[in-house]
């Protein structure tokens, strides 16, 4: 089951890399990164209200809605500045040395999260084959930059 469930994930790390992709050129062809982060959102919201109705998946009901904490509806917000990041990266550094930024923010944060147990995360202390994965990816960026 594990291998499958990581082979999914590869393959949504694919699927990332094509995304900042066809957005940065989506930027090139209508002459705004703004537009095009839009763009972007729009399609994949009209995406998931299409998942929404394949599924037959009902509304949250108005006790879930109100437990829910207030951050947690701030996803968005993030997903709107990763994407307007990458938006203005991609064409000026490449797919790869972004993708490979990305991953080491990604790596940091996470680290970071699991050792403070930050937002509910059962607390994962960093440990030193943690940290010596996280240089890695550092220097992986480095190589994959100047290549």
């Amino acid at each position: 089951m594990n291998l499958i469930l990581y082979v999914v994930v590869v393959a949504a790390g694919i699927a990332v890399a094509f995304q900042q992709v066809l957005n940065a050129n989506l930027r090139a062809d209508l002459g705004s990164p703004y537009w095009a982060g839009f763009v972007s959102y729009a399609v994949g919201s009209l995406a998931m209200v299409a998942v929404l109705l394949m599924t037959g998946s009902s509304m949250p009901s108005a006790a879930a809605i109100n437990r829910t904490s207030w951050w947690s509806w701030s996803g968005g917000l993030f997903g709107a500045m990763f994407i307007l990041a990458v938006i203005f990266a991609v064409p000026r550094v490449g797919a790869a040395t972004t993708l490979a930024l990305i991953v080491v923010g990604q790596m940091v944060g996470s680290l970071a999260f699991d050792h403070f147990g930050i937002l509910g995360l059962p607390q994962q202390s960093v440990s030193l084959p943690r940290l010596a994965g996280a240089a890695l990816l550092v220097a992986g960026v480095f190589l994959i930059q100047r290549s």
